[in-house]
């Protein structure tokens, strides 16, 4: 556990610059950019327009019943998920790219020679740079996150207050900040099992290729689905091509992204009408419940057997 845990604190030093300050500053654009559209507002009179429509905002929430006013506050709340999504997608990013780094990188500046020398396992690195992927950079990337949606609700709540409007107390009335703050945090298990034959799959390549990782990561499966495309074209293969770009070439490339067990529901996501629909659709009771189905499962065994097989790879190939 030491080793690990040691492992761990250098892979975010030598990475501190996308685990921590990318989404930082992802977090920083997007706060900044709401303050200059209000900025804006005021500035050109705008402002003052929109908020003498909001008037009634106080006392169309007042008179609503309390299923409404329930509404309401899952509307505020999907919409902070949806900014620290936005923060978290460049976190996605930036485990990609660390993925497919990590163990080319090492023998291409030969590096690796000195970790050898350590009395570290291959074993044991490939663990600490895949823990890295799954929990550390998606941790801190959902800390930005997290404090991106409530800056962006702090800067709305004053613009509404400097207007006469008690948007604060709506927000603890009817939103749940906490709340929504917990189920983020207990979905990061669920998207871990779902990430892990990206990062399987991206520390395979990077472990394997001489040069030029990127493209056997993406060129592999991209080329594959164009294949199993050209042959389902012509009959000669039974394979679907759109269940085999979902279930093959998604699975390999997409999985760090923000909520992957919702990839492939985009006929749920349009049928979403209600804020209720779209909690249930984004909640703990969805993330979870996709753990019920063996997709996941075979993937996360598909993602260990990758990694096992990049960590054999490290103990050979010593030149980039």
């Amino acid at each position: 556990m030491k080793t690990i845990l040691w492992l761990l604190k250098r892979e975010f030093w030598e990475h501190r610059g996308g685990f921590l300050w990318a989404p930082v500053i992802a977090g920083s654009l997007f706060v900044l950019f709401n303050l200059m559209g209000i900025g804006l507002l005021v500035a050109t009179g705008t402002g003052p327009k929109v908020t003498v429509g909001m008037l009634s905002l106080q006392a169309t929430l007042g008179s609503m019943d309390p299923q409404a006013l329930h509404a309401f506050g899952l509307g505020i709340d999907a919409t902070m998920m949806l900014v620290a999504g936005m923060v978290t997608t460049a976190t996605a990013f930036v485990v990609f790219f660390y993925c497919l780094g990590t163990l080319y990188d090492d023998r291409r500046d030969r590096s690796v020679l000195f970790w050898k020398s350590l009395p570290v396992s291959d074993g044991a690195t490939v663990l600490g740079k895949a823990l890295s992927a799954l929990l550390v950079a998606p941790l801190i990337g959902l800390a930005a996150g997290v404090l991106t949606a409530l800056l962006t609700v702090v800067v709305v709540g004053v613009y509404l207050a400097l207007q006469g409007q008690n948007f604060f107390g709506l927000l603890l009335g009817a939103a749940s900040p906490i709340r929504t703050v917990l189920v983020m945090l207990a979905c990061l298990p669920v998207a871990a099992v779902w990430a892990l034959p990206t990062v399987g799959w991206l520390m395979l390549c990077s472990a394997f290729a001489r040069s030029k990782p990127f493209l056997w990561a993406v060129g592999l499966p991209v080329g594959a689905g164009i294949l199993v495309g050209w042959f389902d074209l012509l009959g000669s293969l039974s394979v679907p091509t759109a269940w085999f770009w979902e279930h093959v070439v998604a699975r390999l490339l997409l999985g760090t992204l923000p909520m992957p067990w919702l990839r492939g529901s985009f006929e749920l996501m349009q049928a979403v009408d209600t804020p209720e629909q779209m909690s249930a659709l984004t909640g703990l009771g969805s993330a979870y419940g996709s753990l019920a189905s063996p997709e996941p499962w075979l993937g996360a065994v598909a993602g260990i057997l990758m990694l096992l097989a990049a960590a054999r790879l490290r103990r050979w190939r010593d030149e980039g």
